[in-house]
């Protein structure tokens, strides 16, 4: 009697996730990754996104031929013109992306099949703080929700653990739960600012 062992499981292969993951527990400097967005404002509440190049695995990347768009907008009670999700919306999607994706990889590494995975997603705001209407609101969500609904070859014991694990390991949710120091600076033209000190000098 011969058996075969299941190599692609979930569409991850998982002879190239536990070589992946060998390879770094040999060398922790392969975990080191920054990964990268350019952002234009287009007018109005539009916006884009473009992502491409990152650096990871010892080198930088170079495997991706195209660049990933990604548009933003705000609808139209907030002033927009529904030109793309809006920014709280993109990070519910985030979020349930890499808790998906995380999942996924946890039920391969486990040997469990999954047949379904879809997740529904609530951000609560109270937008009194992001308008500079009230510092009693916070500016962005106050909680967020998920819910996943999960099918699968394995009991339903295991299944929530997958998605427990799943939550463990997902990078955006740690970053969402946990936070992550953010530093915002401005470069602005050499012109511009030799004009505003200029005009500053000029008015005194």
């Amino acid at each position: 009697m011969t058996h075969t062992t299941e190599v692609v499981r979930n569409g991850i292969d998982t002879s190239v996730l536990f070589a992946t993951l060998d390879a770094i527990k040999q060398q922790p400097e392969l975990a080191r990754f920054q990964f990268r967005a350019r952002n234009i404002w287009l007018g109005g509440a539009h916006n884009r996104s473009t992502l491409k190049g990152f650096y990871g695995a010892g080198r930088e990347d170079t495997s991706r031929t195209q660049e990933f768009i990604i548009d933003a907008g705000e609808p139209a009670v907030l002033l927009g013109t529904d030109t793309g999700p809006n920014p709280a919306e993109a990070l519910l999607h985030a979020l349930a992306a890499c808790l998906t994706t995380s999942l996924v990889y946890v039920a391969a590494a486990r040997g469990v099949r999954l047949t379904r995975v879809e997740s529904r997603l609530e951000g609560d705001m109270d937008l009194r703080g992001a308008l500079g209407l009230s510092d009693d609101y916070r500016n962005g969500f106050e909680r967020v929700r998920v819910t996943f609904s999960i099918e699968g070859e394995a009991p339903p014991q295991k299944l929530r653990e997958l998605v427990e694990r799943a939550q463990q390991r997902s990078a955006v949710f740690d970053m969402v739960a946990h936070g992550v120091p953010v530093e915002v600076s401005a470069i602005i033209p050499e012109a511009l600012e030799a004009n505003a000190n200029g005009t500053a000098r000029t008015s005194a």
